[in-house]
């Protein structure tokens, strides 16, 4: 499908699909809604020694690189195995224009952005120190045969409803519990009431938050037991 790169109003660009009429991110801000989603009510919620994340999908990488961001504030003494599924990935061009690496002051984001996206497909890489990516090009619902350690925190950025409904019913948040430890962190930007509805009925505890700029509310699901 045919991609435009536009710029969100936070400066920070997106990927913009024509024959959808979706973007990648929000156009309120590509770069706010991957640090408040993902960051502000996902990865500083988890004190593990050892975080494993499932990404869902990992789109143009931006929520690869607010992570670093976040874990490149810390010792670094702890350990993040990032897997992330994605079925189109973005090609040269895009990731050339996309230029992610020019939203961070830290002068090592460039080599980062690209050694994120030059990482081979299907093996972990180790990205900084400690930080490790494994970029897995698949269908979302082949998840459930894909091997991957128990999972503590799913950044799940499928596609909006309206355009996929598919990938938010239950079938593939079952196949996305399946691969979660018991207490768990799912943190999304949607807010819809059937989300909320499937995750309960899997024995999340699900909690509504603020959401991003442009958008009243969003998600986070805690599995238990």
């Amino acid at each position: 499908m045919k991609r435009e790169i536009k710029t969100t109003n936070d400066g920070s660009k997106t990927l913009f699909i024509n024959a959808l009429n979706e973007n990648y991110h929000s156009h309120h801000g590509a770069l706010q809604e991957a640090e408040h989603v993902f960051i502000k009510n996902g990865l500083i919620l988890i004190n593990d020694y050892e975080i494993n994340i499932l990404e869902l999908g990992f789109g143009t990488g931006l929520n690869v690189l607010v992570t670093i961001n976040e874990y490149l504030k810390t010792d670094k003494n702890h350990v993040i195995n990032y897997f992330s599924l994605e079925k189109y990935p973005i090609n040269e061009s895009e990731i050339k224009d996309l230029a992610y690496f020019e939203l961070f002051d830290n002068i090592e984001f460039k080599e980062i952005y690209h050694k994120i996206h030059a990482a081979d497909w299907e093996k972990s890489v180790e990205i900084v120190k400690n930080f490790n990516l494994k970029k897995i090009k698949c269908d979302f619902f082949e998840l459930k045969n894909i091997d991957l350690p128990k999972i503590n925190l799913v950044y799940y950025d499928c596609f909006g409803a309206r355009v996929q409904p598919d990938l938010w019913e239950k079938p593939l948040f079952e196949m996305v519990s399946d691969k979660m430890n018991v207490n768990g962190l799912l943190t999304t930007y949607s807010s819809k009431g059937s989300v909320r509805r499937i995750l309960q009925e899997l024995n999340f505890t699900v909690e509504k938050k603020q959401g991003p700029p442009g958008k009243r509310e969003m998600l986070n699901a805690i599995k238990r037991g």
